[in-house]
């Protein structure tokens, strides 16, 4: 049997009470780019990755067992320069929570400012350091 050799994170879901608001936030932001994939579902898309959001209380994805808001904490990277990203949510009226800080990333030190969304998610966005 071959093993099993993961070799990226294609989405991953958050939970979100009112996707309208999260969609507008994340727009706003971190400027990513939303889509709406079906009726009433959205993504958020970035590179070759997206955040799929699902609906608190709705019934469109019957697998998930426990689906919770705020429950998130991920980390994003980018090539924008911290001290960039920090004014420019700051001038959007979003409260950096922590950093700018240095942390271990999956590839090595990043540079990291944390916040949360309008459902309390902890979002990390972070440059390499070196």
């Amino acid at each position: 049997m071959t093993p099993i050799r993961i070799r990226a994170i294609d989405h991953f879901v958050l939970v979100v009470l009112d996707i309208d608001a999260t969609v507008t936030f994340y727009r706003r932001t971190l400027r990513l780019e939303a889509r709406e994939v079906a009726p009433k579902r959205w993504a958020l898309h970035f590179g070759s990755q997206k955040i799929n959001l699902q609906q608190l209380h709705a019934s469109v994805d019957a697998q998930t067992r426990h689906p919770s808001r705020g429950a998130g904490d991920f980390c994003l990277l980018t090539d924008t320069p911290l001290a960039e990203v920090v004014a420019h949510l700051e001038r959007e009226g979003v409260t950096i929570i922590s950093g700018p800080i240095e942390r271990e990333g999956a590839t090595g030190r990043i540079l990291s400012v944390y916040f949360y969304d309008p459902d309390e998610n902890l979002v990390e966005v972070s440059n390499p350091v070196g």
